[in-house]
Protein backbone atom coordinates (compact mmCIF):
# COMPACT_ATOMS: atom_id res chain seq x y z
CA UNK A 1 0.00 0.00 0.00
CA UNK A 2 1.87 3.21 -1.46
CA UNK A 3 1.12 6.46 -2.30
CA UNK A 4 2.73 9.40 -3.55
CA UNK A 5 1.98 12.71 -2.25
CA UNK A 6 2.33 15.96 -4.06
CA UNK A 7 4.52 18.81 -3.43
CA UNK A 8 3.28 20.76 -1.06
CA UNK A 9 6.08 23.41 -1.44
CA UNK A 10 3.55 25.68 -2.74
CA UNK A 11 1.43 28.17 -1.18
CA UNK A 12 -1.01 25.18 -0.45
CA UNK A 13 1.04 23.67 2.38
CA UNK A 14 -0.56 22.95 5.53
CA UNK A 15 -0.03 25.61 7.59
CA UNK A 16 -0.74 23.80 10.89
CA UNK A 17 -0.42 20.86 12.97
CA UNK A 18 -4.39 19.89 12.51
CA UNK A 19 -4.25 21.11 8.57
CA UNK A 20 -1.00 18.32 8.23
CA UNK A 21 -3.30 15.74 9.81
CA UNK A 22 -5.90 16.15 8.37
CA UNK A 23 -3.97 15.95 5.03
CA UNK A 24 -2.21 12.47 6.57
CA UNK A 25 -5.98 11.42 7.17
CA UNK A 26 -6.93 11.96 3.47
CA UNK A 27 -4.23 10.24 1.68
CA UNK A 28 -4.82 7.12 4.64
CA UNK A 29 -8.65 7.24 3.78
CA UNK A 30 -8.03 7.54 -0.43
CA UNK A 31 -5.85 4.05 0.31
CA UNK A 32 -8.15 2.26 2.37
CA UNK A 33 -11.46 3.12 0.77
CA UNK A 34 -11.73 0.49 -2.77
CA UNK A 35 -10.16 -2.46 -0.68
CA UNK A 36 -12.63 -2.22 2.00
CA UNK A 37 -15.66 -1.78 -0.60
CA UNK A 38 -14.63 -4.75 -2.40
CA UNK A 39 -14.12 -6.30 0.81
CA UNK A 40 -17.98 -5.57 1.70
CA UNK A 41 -18.88 -6.48 -1.59
CA UNK A 42 -17.52 -9.71 -0.94
CA UNK A 43 -18.68 -10.26 2.73
CA UNK A 44 -22.46 -9.25 1.46
CA UNK A 45 -22.38 -12.34 -0.87
CA UNK A 46 -21.63 -14.49 2.33
CA UNK A 47 -23.47 -13.06 5.06
CA UNK A 48 -23.99 -13.70 7.75
CA UNK A 49 -21.88 -16.91 7.62
CA UNK A 50 -18.76 -17.19 10.11
CA UNK A 51 -16.39 -19.14 7.38
CA UNK A 52 -17.81 -17.28 4.50
CA UNK A 53 -16.97 -14.12 6.21
CA UNK A 54 -13.77 -15.81 6.75
CA UNK A 55 -12.73 -16.70 3.56
CA UNK A 56 -14.16 -13.45 2.34
CA UNK A 57 -12.24 -11.33 4.52
CA UNK A 58 -9.01 -13.33 4.13
CA UNK A 59 -9.11 -12.66 0.51
CA UNK A 60 -10.03 -9.31 1.13
CA UNK A 61 -6.83 -8.82 3.36
CA UNK A 62 -4.07 -9.31 0.53
CA UNK A 63 -5.14 -6.09 -0.83
CA UNK A 64 -4.38 -4.57 2.54
CA UNK A 65 -0.74 -5.36 3.96
CA UNK A 66 -0.94 -3.15 7.16
CA UNK A 67 -3.90 -4.13 8.05
CA UNK A 68 -3.56 -5.50 12.00
CA UNK A 69 -7.09 -7.31 11.98
CA UNK A 70 -10.10 -7.20 9.55
CA UNK A 71 -13.43 -8.03 11.01
CA UNK A 72 -17.42 -8.12 10.21
CA UNK A 73 -19.98 -7.00 12.70
CA UNK A 74 -23.75 -7.15 12.40
CA UNK A 75 -25.57 -3.81 12.98
CA UNK A 76 -25.33 -3.99 16.73
CA UNK A 77 -21.58 -4.13 16.17
CA UNK A 78 -21.39 -7.77 17.54
CA UNK A 79 -18.54 -9.92 15.78
CA UNK A 80 -20.12 -12.16 13.08
CA UNK A 81 -16.37 -13.29 12.15
CA UNK A 82 -13.10 -14.23 13.82
CA UNK A 83 -10.63 -11.67 13.97
CA UNK A 84 -8.63 -12.31 10.10
CA UNK A 85 -4.90 -11.44 10.28
CA UNK A 86 -2.01 -11.84 8.52
CA UNK A 87 -1.51 -15.21 10.24
CA UNK A 88 -4.38 -16.40 9.96
CA UNK A 89 -7.83 -16.29 12.01
CA UNK A 90 -7.78 -15.36 15.04
CA UNK A 91 -11.39 -17.28 17.23
CA UNK A 92 -10.96 -15.08 20.28
CA UNK A 93 -13.12 -12.78 19.49
CA UNK A 94 -15.74 -13.95 17.37
CA UNK A 95 -19.64 -12.76 18.92
CA UNK A 96 -17.60 -9.77 20.69
CA UNK A 97 -19.67 -6.91 21.29
CA UNK A 98 -17.73 -3.95 19.96
CA UNK A 99 -20.58 -1.26 20.52
CA UNK A 100 -18.85 0.51 23.44
CA UNK A 101 -15.53 0.79 20.86
CA UNK A 102 -14.74 4.49 19.82
CA UNK A 103 -14.81 3.66 16.26
CA UNK A 104 -18.42 2.52 16.67
CA UNK A 105 -19.75 5.43 17.89
CA UNK A 106 -18.82 7.80 15.42
CA UNK A 107 -21.03 8.89 12.51
CA UNK A 108 -20.52 6.93 9.25
CA UNK A 109 -20.91 9.33 5.99
CA UNK A 110 -23.37 8.16 3.64
CA UNK A 111 -21.14 7.00 1.19
CA UNK A 112 -20.48 4.56 3.77
CA UNK A 113 -16.49 4.63 4.53
CA UNK A 114 -15.54 6.22 7.68
CA UNK A 115 -11.69 6.57 9.05
CA UNK A 116 -11.99 6.84 13.07
CA UNK A 117 -9.97 9.19 14.83
CA UNK A 118 -6.78 7.78 16.40
CA UNK A 119 -7.42 5.96 20.08
CA UNK A 120 -5.32 3.91 22.18
CA UNK A 121 -6.08 0.02 21.78
CA UNK A 122 -7.72 -1.69 24.25
CA UNK A 123 -5.34 -5.07 24.37
CA UNK A 124 -1.89 -3.50 22.80
CA UNK A 125 -2.37 -0.05 24.27
CA UNK A 126 -0.99 1.52 21.24
CA UNK A 127 -1.90 4.28 18.90
CA UNK A 128 -4.47 2.99 16.52
CA UNK A 129 -6.98 3.58 14.19
CA UNK A 130 -10.21 1.74 12.76
CA UNK A 131 -11.85 1.90 9.15
CA UNK A 132 -15.44 1.17 8.66
CA UNK A 133 -17.11 0.05 6.05
CA UNK A 134 -21.03 -0.26 5.49
CA UNK A 135 -22.10 -3.88 3.58
CA UNK A 136 -25.35 -3.69 2.06
CA UNK A 137 -27.17 -6.57 0.10
CA UNK A 138 -28.51 -6.40 -3.02
CA UNK A 139 -31.60 -3.95 -2.32
CA UNK A 140 -29.04 -1.28 -0.64
CA UNK A 141 -30.10 -2.37 2.91
CA UNK A 142 -27.60 -2.40 5.89
CA UNK A 143 -26.09 -6.00 6.67
CA UNK A 144 -23.52 -4.47 8.81
CA UNK A 145 -19.86 -3.31 8.47
CA UNK A 146 -16.42 -4.38 7.64
CA UNK A 147 -14.13 -3.24 10.24
CA UNK A 148 -10.18 -2.96 10.10
CA UNK A 149 -7.87 -2.06 12.37
CA UNK A 150 -4.99 -0.38 12.17
CA UNK A 151 -1.86 -0.03 14.07
CA UNK A 152 -0.30 3.47 13.66
CA UNK A 153 3.55 2.51 13.21
CA UNK A 154 2.61 0.02 10.42
CA UNK A 155 0.68 2.29 8.30
CA UNK A 156 2.98 3.49 5.14
CA UNK A 157 4.52 6.98 5.52
CA UNK A 158 2.31 9.37 3.65
CA UNK A 159 3.01 12.98 4.48
CA UNK A 160 6.36 14.94 4.72
CA UNK A 161 8.02 15.94 8.47
CA UNK A 162 5.35 18.29 9.40
CA UNK A 163 7.43 22.03 9.89
CA UNK A 164 6.74 23.15 12.96
CA UNK A 165 5.10 27.09 12.00
CA UNK A 166 7.13 30.12 13.27
CA UNK A 167 4.40 32.45 14.39
CA UNK A 168 4.59 33.78 18.23
CA UNK A 169 2.67 31.46 21.08
CA UNK A 170 1.64 31.94 24.01
CA UNK A 171 0.68 29.00 26.39
CA UNK A 172 -0.91 29.28 30.19
CA UNK A 173 1.03 27.42 32.98
CA UNK A 174 0.09 25.92 35.84
CA UNK A 175 -2.77 27.78 37.52
CA UNK A 176 -1.59 27.46 41.24
CA UNK A 177 1.18 29.37 39.99
CA UNK A 178 -0.33 31.99 38.48
CA UNK A 179 -2.30 32.14 41.32
CA UNK A 180 0.07 32.21 43.81
CA UNK A 181 2.22 34.87 41.83
CA UNK A 182 1.46 38.01 43.55
CA UNK A 183 3.01 36.37 46.36
CA UNK A 184 6.49 35.76 45.51
CA UNK A 185 9.44 37.98 44.70
CA UNK A 186 12.64 37.07 42.75
CA UNK A 187 15.55 35.67 44.61
CA UNK A 188 19.13 36.33 43.31
CA UNK A 189 20.16 32.77 42.06
CA UNK A 190 23.91 32.40 41.49
CA UNK A 191 24.14 32.52 38.08
CA UNK A 192 21.93 35.81 38.18
CA UNK A 193 25.02 36.89 40.29
CA UNK A 194 27.68 35.78 37.63
CA UNK A 195 25.49 37.03 34.91
CA UNK A 196 28.40 38.41 32.50
CA UNK A 197 30.53 34.79 32.54
CA UNK A 198 27.49 33.03 31.96
CA UNK A 199 26.68 34.87 29.41
CA UNK A 200 30.06 34.98 27.88
CA UNK A 201 30.32 31.26 28.05
CA UNK A 202 26.99 31.02 26.50
CA UNK A 203 27.77 32.88 23.24
CA UNK A 204 30.30 31.21 23.05
CA UNK A 205 29.32 27.89 23.18
CA UNK A 206 26.85 28.64 20.44
CA UNK A 207 29.11 30.72 18.33
CA UNK A 208 31.71 29.06 17.97
CA UNK A 209 31.49 25.73 19.62
CA UNK A 210 28.54 23.92 17.81
CA UNK A 211 26.17 24.71 20.12
CA UNK A 212 22.61 25.09 18.35
CA UNK A 213 20.04 25.02 21.05
CA UNK A 214 20.85 26.44 24.41
CA UNK A 215 18.60 27.22 27.04
CA UNK A 216 19.48 29.29 30.57
CA UNK A 217 17.83 28.35 33.96
CA UNK A 218 18.02 31.47 35.41
CA UNK A 219 16.54 30.33 39.01
CA UNK A 220 18.04 27.03 39.45
CA UNK A 221 21.38 28.03 37.99
CA UNK A 222 22.04 25.74 35.11
CA UNK A 223 22.13 25.23 31.28
CA UNK A 224 20.92 22.61 28.54
CA UNK A 225 22.55 22.55 25.42
CA UNK A 226 22.38 20.32 22.29
CA UNK A 227 25.16 20.07 19.77
CA UNK A 228 25.27 20.17 16.06
CA UNK A 229 27.69 17.55 15.92
CA UNK A 230 25.98 15.07 18.89
CA UNK A 231 21.99 16.55 18.52
CA UNK A 232 20.55 13.58 20.23
CA UNK A 233 21.67 14.11 23.92
CA UNK A 234 21.29 17.36 25.96
CA UNK A 235 23.96 17.97 28.10
CA UNK A 236 23.27 19.54 31.87
CA UNK A 237 25.67 22.47 32.18
CA UNK A 238 25.84 23.38 36.18
CA UNK A 239 27.02 26.96 38.03
CA UNK A 240 30.85 25.95 38.02
CA UNK A 241 30.45 25.01 34.46
CA UNK A 242 28.80 28.12 33.35
CA UNK A 243 31.15 30.25 35.53
CA UNK A 244 34.30 29.17 34.00
CA UNK A 245 34.86 30.24 30.61
CA UNK A 246 37.64 27.01 30.18
CA UNK A 247 34.51 25.02 30.15
CA UNK A 248 34.39 26.00 26.17
CA UNK A 249 37.68 24.31 25.61
CA UNK A 250 36.32 20.94 26.11
CA UNK A 251 33.74 21.55 22.86
CA UNK A 252 36.08 21.48 19.78
CA UNK A 253 35.87 24.88 17.34
CA UNK A 254 32.91 24.70 14.76
CA UNK A 255 32.02 27.12 12.03
CA UNK A 256 29.18 28.38 12.35
CA UNK A 257 26.39 27.09 10.71
CA UNK A 258 25.35 27.90 7.23
CA UNK A 259 21.98 27.31 7.49
CA UNK A 260 20.82 28.89 10.81
CA UNK A 261 18.58 31.10 10.86
CA UNK A 262 19.59 33.55 13.85
CA UNK A 263 22.79 35.49 12.43
CA UNK A 264 26.03 34.77 14.26
CA UNK A 265 26.30 38.95 15.29
CA UNK A 266 22.64 38.34 16.72
CA UNK A 267 22.66 35.77 19.56
CA UNK A 268 24.87 38.51 21.86
CA UNK A 269 22.03 40.67 21.78
CA UNK A 270 19.41 37.92 22.23
CA UNK A 271 21.17 36.68 25.15
CA UNK A 272 21.32 40.58 26.66
CA UNK A 273 17.37 40.62 26.13
CA UNK A 274 17.05 37.73 28.31
CA UNK A 275 19.15 39.18 30.90
CA UNK A 276 17.11 42.24 30.90
CA UNK A 277 13.72 40.17 31.14
CA UNK A 278 15.36 38.47 34.29
CA UNK A 279 15.89 41.73 36.15
CA UNK A 280 12.63 43.40 35.07
CA UNK A 281 10.50 43.55 37.70
CA UNK A 282 10.76 41.45 41.54
CA UNK A 283 7.36 39.60 40.43
CA UNK A 284 6.94 39.28 37.16
CA UNK A 285 10.45 38.11 35.63
CA UNK A 286 12.35 35.62 33.72
CA UNK A 287 12.65 31.98 34.83
CA UNK A 288 14.42 30.36 31.86
CA UNK A 289 15.13 31.36 28.04
CA UNK A 290 16.11 29.55 24.90
CA UNK A 291 17.46 30.09 21.72
CA UNK A 292 17.45 27.54 18.70
CA UNK A 293 19.50 29.07 15.82
CA UNK A 294 18.22 27.00 13.04
CA UNK A 295 14.29 27.28 13.97
CA UNK A 296 15.09 30.52 14.79
CA UNK A 297 12.48 30.63 17.93
CA UNK A 298 13.11 32.43 21.33
CA UNK A 299 11.53 30.25 24.44
CA UNK A 300 9.99 32.35 27.65
CA UNK A 301 9.17 30.98 30.78
CA UNK A 302 8.29 33.36 33.38
CA UNK A 303 7.74 33.45 37.09
CA UNK A 304 3.88 32.72 36.27
CA UNK A 305 4.49 29.57 34.55
CA UNK A 306 3.24 31.69 31.52
CA UNK A 307 5.44 30.54 28.69
CA UNK A 308 5.73 32.68 25.21
CA UNK A 309 7.78 31.19 22.15
CA UNK A 310 8.55 33.57 19.22
CA UNK A 311 11.00 34.10 16.12
CA UNK A 312 14.40 36.10 17.22
CA UNK A 313 13.49 39.29 15.31
CA UNK A 314 10.25 39.81 16.56
CA UNK A 315 12.02 39.35 20.25
CA UNK A 316 14.56 41.55 19.31
CA UNK A 317 12.15 44.19 18.00
CA UNK A 318 10.06 43.73 20.93
CA UNK A 319 12.98 44.35 23.10
CA UNK A 320 12.91 44.97 26.67
CA UNK A 321 10.45 47.97 27.06
CA UNK A 322 7.48 46.01 25.23
CA UNK A 323 7.73 43.21 27.74
CA UNK A 324 8.34 45.50 31.10
CA UNK A 325 5.20 47.41 30.12
CA UNK A 326 3.07 44.26 29.53
CA UNK A 327 2.35 42.45 32.75
CA UNK A 328 -0.27 41.35 31.29
CA UNK A 329 0.44 39.96 28.24
CA UNK A 330 3.17 38.53 30.18
CA UNK A 331 1.42 36.67 33.58
CA UNK A 332 -2.30 36.02 31.47
CA UNK A 333 -2.49 35.30 35.68
CA UNK A 334 -6.50 34.95 34.73
CA UNK A 335 -8.04 31.50 35.37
Amino acid sequence: MEALIPNRSSPSTPATLAESVALQREVLANLLREPLALAAQACSRAWPSRAGLNTALTHALGALPACKYLYALDTRAIQLSDNISQSGPVEADYARDRSDRPYMNEAVPNEGFLLSQAYISLRARRPSLTAIQIVRDDDGHVLGFVGADFDLRDLPITARLYNEPTDWLQIKGDPAIRGAVFHQTRSDSQLDLNLDTVLGVMEELMTDRGVFHGKLHFSSSRATIWLVDDPYRYRLLDINALTDPDTCLIYPRHAYPDDAIVPRRKIRPVLDVLRALRFMDETFYLRAGSLNIFNGMVGLTFSCDGAHYLPWDAFLRKGYDFWASSTPVIGNTSN
